[in-house]
């Protein structure tokens, strides 16, 4: 039987990107094989986010220049959230898609290709809180570093949020099945994995919870990193700041998601925290993990955000002193309940105050890397850098760093010396080569 090319483009978070890695391992089983520009496919794949119009509408313009790759016979598919969200619509909206299939519709996706191919479009958005994927094994492109997924869906109902709309009820995979896994990548020789959920510090298999994950999966042999994202503020726990702290391979990295610093927006948008909350929190992983690289989510422009209530924001982001941060300008979703709260921000306004915010995160990340340049650090290279012919590494705690190097350093682990920043990015250089021009 010809074996049949299967192109998939991903949008939006790691949870899209190690669902994109399990459909290609589905698709495998079933004679598929990945193939790198749509021009060689017989189905293209669009794996869609739906946390911002924006996104939906790269989307929806994506489709316009795919279509053209259609062969006869060939499929054209939108999966993902968007997919979730829009169903049936979406066949309605571009005629030339064959196929819509939401997040948990997956398993389903070869018969559904082989309709499409014999002229029946089809869409599939049902919710099946059961569906974890256990017995698929991904396709991971990335074969040193990978993405776990131990949890999806989400319970939160976040008011300008449409995840629990479009991946479900929050779940939980079984503890053993989760450690089962990262032991399987490991033996492949996996180092570093990171753990994913829409919530995934609320992870819970009705016996342990995400302190025990931690600690399990930091003990599998052969794992010397373990990240996780994304957590909510409020479900970091005693036993989870103890698991941070002792387990070794946990990496000094936290993205943790305040979306405001103000009081009455974080009550508008029912996130389940305060800002004098979510210093605590800050206070207590720092205390746990010292050296902590922390990062962020926040949202200018919520309805009925004031001046002040944004000042709050920015006071808020200047006493915390993140990394980094993904800063974004709130756009409404169709079924969300934001949707509904009167006095939206005028678009320029919440232009002006994603340019003020910016410009502090920017400055303060600036400031925080300049004070590391000189440091020696632990870093996975993963890579070669998009330009330059360089080497892109990783610390533990999450900064990137150009190094001069070999092919065969990618996978490895070196320690370098930081030497430089733009701001955002480091250039290094590797302490062995150091002592060598010393020696």
């Amino acid at each position: 039987m010809k074996t049949r090319g299967v192109y998939i483009e991903t949008y939006g978070c790691q949870m899209n990107v190690s669902d994109s890695e399990l459909m290609l391992g589905l698709l495998a089983r079933e004679g598929y094989a990945l193939v790198e520009t749509p021009t060689e496919a017989d189905v293209l794949l669009v794996n869609t986010c739906a946390v911002r119009d924006h996104a939906e509408q790269r989307v929806l313009s994506r489709m316009g220049e795919l279509k053209t790759f259609k062969r006869p016979g060939g499929v054209l598919g939108v999966v993902g959230c968007m997919a979730q969200r829009l169903g049936p619509r979406l066949l309605e909206r571009v005629p030339q898609v064959d196929l819509v299939v939401g997040p948990d519709g997956y398993r389903n996706l070869p018969e559904l290709i082989a309709r499409a191919s014999a002229g029946t479009r089809a869409a599939d958005v049902e919710f099946r809180g059961w569906e974890h994927y256990e017995d698929v094994p991904a396709q991971r492109v990335d074969a040193v570093s990978a993405y776990v997924t131990v949890q999806r869906g989400c319970d939160y109902r976040c008011t300008f949020c449409i995840v629990p709309m479009t991946r479900g009820p929050e779940r939980s995979r079984k503890l053993a099945d989760v450690v089962d896994e990262v032991r399987r990548l490991a033996a492949g020789g996996t180092t570093e994995v990171t753990l994913l959920g829409q919530t995934v510090n609320s992870y819970t298999d009705g016996t342990a919870d995400f302190a025990d994950l931690l600690r399990a999966v930091g003990a599998v042999s052969g794992i010397r990193r373990v990240r996780f994202t994304s957590p909510y503020p409020t479900d970091f726990t005693d036993r989870v700041f103890a698991s941070m702290a002792e387990t070794p391979a946990v990496c000094e990295h936290v993205h943790l998601p305040v979306q405001s610093g103000s009081n009455a927006v974080l009550k508008r948008m029912l996130r389940r925290y305060t800002r004098e909350r979510y210093f605590e929190v800050v206070e207590g992983l720092r205390r746990a993990v010292p050296g902590l690289g922390l990062t962020t989510d926040i949202i200018v422009g919520f309805p009925g955000e004031t001046e002040a209530d944004f000042r709050e924001t920015l006071d808020l982001v200047e006493t915390v002193g993140f990394d980094d941060a993904y800063t974004f300008k709130y756009s409404p979703r169709e079924g969300t309940p934001a949707v509904k709260i009167r006095d939206a921000v005028p678009d320029d306004v919440a232009g002006e105050r994603l340019e003020r915010l910016v410009a502090v995160v920017r400055r303060i990340a600036r400031t925080r890397n300049v004070g590391l340049v000189g440091t020696v650090h632990e870093v996975l290279v993963e890579g070669f850098a998009k330009r330059g012919g360089l080497l892109q590494t990783r610390t533990r705690a999450n900064k990137v760093v150009l190094v001069e190097g070999p092919e065969s350093w990618i996978g490895t682990y070196n320690r370098v010396r930081l030497t430089g920043t733009t701001g955002s990015t480091f250039t290094g250089w590797p302490v062995e080569r150091e002592l060598a021009v010393v020696g």
